[in-house]
């Protein structure tokens, strides 16, 4: 079933298309995702199709019945409400509905109704179809739809009275996100949902939308999340949009077939042209073939010629070159605490970097990732421990916020203002080098987009040359081309990096360490990111199997009587009755059938065969009875031992 349909849509800016003659396509429970480079259109078409931007040309249908939510990226959730009641807004639909229920069920115990047959069957008819209407839409299980989702997005029964004020930006935004989550509209637009998601809520985040039950547009800049989500790609580049079939990576695949067909085709349109040229150019003039040129020249002008396949995308083009090499050991913590104030969010943090190596520092927001960064770089003071740094050690450090360019400058200026020895063509040929070329070179850094400020740091970062790279979330911003160029230049450079990051394909890509830091320590693990996961489950499974060990051979602790609580009274009780009662029952049968035993070695029956026969059969039904009886006496025993 279509519930999207997108035919001919175009959008232009100051007269420029952004978009042109966009088809696409969503049917029930697709998983699409729209890529693109910054700037080409993506967040432009999921606002024209989520009814916020208008549009100049074109057809958006979608069916009168299809509800639609969308989650543009940096939203959050303003509210004096608490989170809990926030949450609770998306029900009130079925909380109206619950209200009717019980008041039909009041209704139904009114004798006035009871007594009075065509009400009575009025009510009833009404009340099940409500409580068939209330069942369908999950109504018996929405509080706890709500808990799992919070818990999903780091909010727990602790968190669920804070107002919505008081939360950062982040929690805000993944506030926002679990909303529209429990909202469950048929098509689930996402624009760039990862960001402000820690490693743990993105894995979660994955598991809960491969199993949505809608259909679900996705704009990210996530290849990991990507991969493990979507059977569609939609391609926006030059105004243009491609479908592909598969994931991100099928994607690439298909991409880069695609892209070597098409060069061919252009390479021999190409060489036809330039022979159609020549021969027109040697024989425009000849009275002989002039007319035969002609003919050449209009079939030229006629035929619509390949554009290049490359088009006139241009990527950033950049290395990170080291002045002078550091020694070996290039970092060493003991027991470092780090916090604000005199309030750690970190303690007893533990760790050893060696010249080339690529160390990723993960864990959950708010667990001082940066904070370390910072401390480490000695951007921050430790509240405790000792950090020791190796010979020539020289960092150069990536701040996520970017707090190192200033606002009112210009993007050449603020390169110059740092190396103001360089001449003014070498510092555009810097910045060329990351897109800034023409009088993008003049912007001021305040008007920059993320991605844009993001690029500009890199460039400072790289005009430093250290031999030590500290990088705080440096994929944030940076569309799928410029990470990939960013991971080649990390790939070749000769230094060390420490780096933080919830990007787990950059992770895999970079880290030959990862370092899982929480609360009260650290833990190493010698590996790229799939492998800390494997080693995690793998020591995850140990420790649950040692605590089943211990758990078989310690005994069990004694339940004294006086603290049990009232269902457990009840139910000892319970048993314990019929403890006794099945023991006088079996009493009873054993009895019973001593008595026909007996019986049965009477002499005066010896030969009355049917006598015989009735007795017997009487044995063998009590004998039954007593077995059954046996057998449901043990089951109470075992049970009453959980009592004991």
């Amino acid at each position: 079933m279509i519930i999207l349909q997108v035919n001919g849509l175009t959008k232009s800016f100051s007269g420029i298309h952004i978009l042109e003659n966009i088809q696409l396509e969503v049917q029930h429970r697709d998983r699409i995702a729209l890529v693109g480079r910054n700037g080409a259109g993506k967040s432009t078409l999921l606002k024209m199709i989520a009814g916020e931007m208008s549009v100049d040309q074109g057809d958006i249908i979608i069916p009168r019945d299809t509800r639609i939510g969308y989650l543009e990226q940096h939203t959050g959730i303003d509210s004096s409400l608490t989170i809990w009641e926030e949450m609770m807004t998306v029900f009130e639909p079925l909380k109206k509905l619950e209200k009717r229920i019980r008041a039909l069920e009041n209704a139904m115990a009114d004798p006035a109704v009871y007594n009075d047959e065509n009400e009575f069957i009025r009510v009833t008819k009404e009340y099940d179809t409500l409580q068939t209407e209330f069942k369908n839409a999950d109504g018996y299980q929405y509080e706890s739809d709500t808990r799992s989702v919070l818990h999903g997005m780091r909010f727990y029964e602790e968190d669920f009275d804070r107002e919505v004020n008081t939360l950062s930006g982040g929690q805000k935004t993944r506030l926002a996100l679990a909303k529209m989550l429990l909202s469950k509209p048929d098509l689930l637009i996402l624009d760039e949902p990862t960001n402000h998601l820690d490693i743990e809520t993105l894995s979660w985040l994955e598991k809960y939308l491969v199993s949505y039950e809608g259909a679900l547009l996705i704009v990210s800049h996530d290849r990991y999340f990507l991969d493990e989500i979507v059977t569609i790609v939609y391609e926006i580049s030059r105004t243009k949009v491609q479908k592909y079939h598969g994931n991100y990576s099928a994607y690439l695949t298909e991409k880069a077939h695609n892209y070597e067909r098409d060069l061919k085709a252009y390479e021999r349109e190409a060489s036809e042209r330039a022979r159609m040229e020549d021969f027109i150019q040697r024989n425009i003039a000849r009275a002989s073939t002039s007319k035969m040129a002609q003919s050449r020249r209009k079939m030229l002008e006629r035929t619509e010629w390949m554009e290049t396949p490359d088009g006139n995308e241009k990527s950033a083009s950049f290395t990170f070159p080291i002045g002078r090499q550091s020694g070996n050991d290039v970092l060493a913590i003991d027991g470092l605490s780090i916090g604000y104030g005199d309030k750690p969010v970190a303690q007893n943090l533990n760790l050893r970097a060696y010249r080339g190596e690529r160390i990723a520092i993960i864990g959950p927001n708010g667990v001082g990732k940066s904070t370390l960064l910072k401390t480490i770089v000695q951007k921050q003071n430790p509240l405790a421990g000792e950090i020791r740094y190796g010979t020539n050690v020289e960092f150069g450090y990536y701040d996520q916020e970017q707090a190192s360019l200033t606002s009112n400058s210009t993007v050449l200026e603020e390169l110059w203002r740092d190396w103001p020895m360089m001449n003014e063509k070498d510092i555009r040929g810097i910045l060329g080098r990351f897109l800034f070329s023409g009088d993008d070179v003049n912007k001021h850094v305040s008007s920059l987009s993320g991605g844009e400020k993001a690029r500009l740091a890199l460039a400072k970062l790289m005009l430093k040359q250290s031999n030590t790279l500290v990088l705080d979330e440096p994929t944030n911003h940076l569309d799928l081309d410029s990470k990939e160029i960013l991971e080649n230049a990390l790939d070749d450079f000769p230094g060390t990096i420490l780096f933080v990051s919830h990007d787990r394909y950059f992770i895999n890509r970079i880290a030959t360490k990862v370092i899982d830091i929480n609360q009260t320590g650290a833990m190493e693990y010698l590996g790229d990111y799939d492998y800390f996961v494997e080693k995690k489950q793998e020591l995850a499974e140990i420790q649950a199997e040692k605590e089943q060990q211990l758990e078989r051979q310690s005994p069990k602790p004694e339940r004294a009587k006086e603290t049990l609580d009232r269902e457990d009274r009840i139910q000892l009780r319970r048993i314990t009755r019929a403890i006794d009662a099945a023991e006088k029952t079996i009493t009873t049968l054993d009895e019973q059938i001593a008595e026909l035993e007996t019986e049965l070695s009477n002499p005066d029956y010896a030969d009355d065969h049917v006598k015989l026969m009735e007795i017997q059969a009487g044995i063998d039904e009590l004998q039954t009875e007593h077995d059954t009886i046996a057998e449901n006496w043990l089951e109470l025993q075992e049970q009453l031992e959980e009592y004991e």
